[in-house]
């Protein structure tokens, strides 16, 4: 990880979704490390308590609570003020495993909601405050299931490939105007997201695949320094891009 003497943030507001644990936490912390201002957004207080804990004299404001709610939203950007030069959309949920044939309303509805509705509100509500600054990048986190039918329930295949498809728009429409977006795309890593395989045909159809390709579990610090490189200038010419950061699972 960076450390303390790096500053690629420094001087920047830096707004990261799902910051209270796993890859959103460990994204927060390198930026405020790196001398960023970080808005931090959860729906968990504690975590994000701890978290102020842990950057203790570093430049960390928080806001709690569902970023599906559009008070939420609003509160982010309220908090962040006049001028956001990032944004990481890094919260998200899984369902289940559950296939086209069996996923149930709620989890569609769910599930679409904090994977691919959430951060395109935020994003909706951060463009303005980018324009305006003629500068602005934007990282959406997706997934391995972003690239392939085999690693997730229908209703997270069809969010992080439609992320993909949102974050390709971003980058054509508002390239013009000095804005980037990209997507990291991480295998398995080490986090608390919660991903049991509710479904007996899921388990017996991708249960096989996944433990006969999928590389060694990664640690959230290890996406957190792809997620910051596409946030910082050191990725000034990268635009568009589906970054995997899954120890080589997407070549299998």
């Amino acid at each position: 990880m960076a450390g303390s003497s790096d500053a690629r943030f420094a001087g920047r507001t830096v707004i990261v979704t799902g910051a209270g644990s796993g890859i959103g936490r460990a994204t927060a912390v390198r930026v405020a490390r790196e001398g960023g201002r970080v808005v931090a957004t959860d729906v968990d207080q504690g975590r994000l308590d701890a978290l102020v804990a842990e950057l203790a004299g570093q430049d960390v404001t928080q806001v709690a609570g569902d970023i599906c709610d559009e008070a939420v939203v609003n509160a982010v950007v309220n908090v962040a003020g006049a001028r956001v030069d990032a944004l990481a959309n890094v919260a998200g949920i899984m369902d289940g495993f559950l296939p086209a044939g069996e996923v149930d309303d709620a989890t569609w509805e769910r599930v679409l909601a904090v994977n691919l509705t959430a951060p395109v509100r935020l994003t909706r509500a951060v463009l303005p405050l980018m324009i305006e600054a003629g500068a602005g990048t934007i990282v959406n986190v997706a997934s391995e299931a972003a690239l392939r039918g085999s690693t997730g329930g229908v209703a997270y295949t069809a969010s992080k490939h439609a992320l993909v498809g949102a974050t390709r728009h971003l980058a054509f429409f508002y390239g013009p105007t000095g804005i980037r977006a990209n997507v990291v795309a991480p295998g398995a890593v080490q986090t608390n997201i919660e991903a049991p395989m509710k479904s007996p045909a899921a388990a017996a159809r991708i249960g096989p695949i996944m433990q006969n390709t999928i590389p060694s579990l990664a640690q959230p610090e290890e996406v957190a320094a792809a997620i910051t490189w596409l946030l910082s200038d050191d990725s000034a010419n990268v635009n568009g891009a589906v970054l995997p950061s899954d120890g080589g699972w997407s070549v299998v």
